[in-house]
């Protein structure tokens, strides 16, 4: 059986938030949501499974570098991905970044 997660490719669930529209959470398909932060998680809201997929930094997402989702679950074990045109927003410990995603 194929090795889905290395530094190089993360097999990835994406979750969309009940509270936030356009908000997103990627994280490692097999830790899944239970192991993200409370802040997060209460303002997360609820996550709805969205889809898996088999992350590699040449994937084109829609609005941020793949590498940079890699980077963000092997560090913090998830990436968020915020809504589009919102001021840096500090979530626990997680300061969401200003780049081409979140405006």
């Amino acid at each position: 059986m194929a090795q889905y997660t290395s530094d190089k490719k993360r097999f990835c669930s994406v979750f969309k938030s009940s509270k936030k529209k356009e908000m997103y959470l990627y994280v490692d398909r097999k830790d899944g949501v239970k192991v993200l932060p409370e802040a997060l998680q209460a303002i997360f809201g609820e996550p709805t499974h969205v889809l898996d997929m088999i992350l590699t930094p040449s994937k084109k997402l829609a609005r941020v570098e793949a590498e940079k989702v890699l980077s963000e679950i092997a560090l913090n074990g998830f990436y968020l991905q915020m809504p589009p045109g919102k001021d840096e927003e500090k979530i626990g410990g997680y300061q969401v970044p200003q780049d081409s995603l979140n405006g």
